[in-house]
């Protein structure tokens, strides 16, 4: 599938959905996407997002730009002072499901990890609207500060530099932190983060969703979900499973999904 974003990019969408779909807007959707260092999201089999499938859930994945899926310029048109394509062909992306009837504005889950939080970060800020829920994994969600950590000097290339003025505008746009406004009505909102990451240093997630938590108008929960096992993710397959059983746990029941609503006794 191809999108047209905000300056008639085409950005590839892939999605899968179960044969049985309705469209009509009623099904829960998961989109994810990253756009950063020029890596391509491949199709691969993944044993975590399997399991959305087999709850009927749509997935579909943005291939936004700064990522390597179109080449080079591909992954130069998301650095730097162009970065605000990488969240608005995510955004374009996420209102063509919406616009299919693949799902709706309510039952949407969007998705970013790591270099992805400023992708998931500023789609939530720009349009907190178009999102049910909204799934923050390790993300680099403070831009402006993150340079102050161990691993801020590897982003440099990707971001730009705080000590650069040129830069700086640009890292302001991208920091979603300082993009959260009082009283907007965000979406659910779950914040993850590792105790022992050295690339995304805890604080930073902690104050995304701090941020949200005295911010948001909506009445949905925001949490920030702490493991103390985790680095940057972890090789631990039972540690991993049982996050994502968490966080995939939370998303269906914010979006409705009546397997995982709470018994009412």
């Amino acid at each position: 599938m191809e999108v047209k974003s905000h300056d008639g990019a085409i950005v590839p969408l892939s999605i899968i959905y179960p044969k049985n779909i309705k469209m009509d807007g009623s099904t829960p959707a998961y989109i994810t996407g990253y756009g950063g260092y020029g890596i391509s999201y491949t199709p691969r089999f993944s044993n975590r997002l399997s399991v959305l499938l087999e709850q009927g859930v749509v997935l579909a994945v943005a291939h936004v730009r700064g990522g390597g899926e179109k080449g080079d310029k591909w992954h130069r048109d998301g650095m730097k002072a162009k970065k605000p394509n990488t969240w608005k062909d995510f955004i374009a992306c996420s209102e063509y499901l919406v616009n299919q009837k693949y799902t709706s504005p309510s039952k949407l889950i969007g998705n970013g990890a790591s270099m992805g939080g400023v992708l998931i970060g500023r789609a939530i800020t720009e349009r907190p609207d178009l999102y049910g829920v909204a799934i923050a994994e390790v993300g680099m969600t403070n831009v402006l500060r993150s340079q102050n950590s161990a691993n801020g000097d590897n982003q440099i290339p990707e971001v730009g530099s705080i000590k650069n003025s040129e830069d700086i505008k640009h890292l302001i746009e991208m920091d979603a932190q300082s993009k959260v406004k009082k009283g907007v009505k965000y979406p659910a909102v779950l914040v993850s983060t590792g105790m022992n990451d050295s690339r995304i240093t805890p604080w930073e997630p902690a104050k995304f969703a701090a941020a949200l938590q005295n911010s948001t108008s909506s009445g949905k929960p925001v949490l920030l979900y702490v493991n103390y096992e985790n680095g940057h993710f972890t090789s631990d397959l039972e540690i991993t499973f049982r996050e994502y059983a968490d966080i995939y746990a939370f998303a269906l029941w914010q979006v409705g999904h009546p397997k995982f609503q709470p018994e009412i006794k």
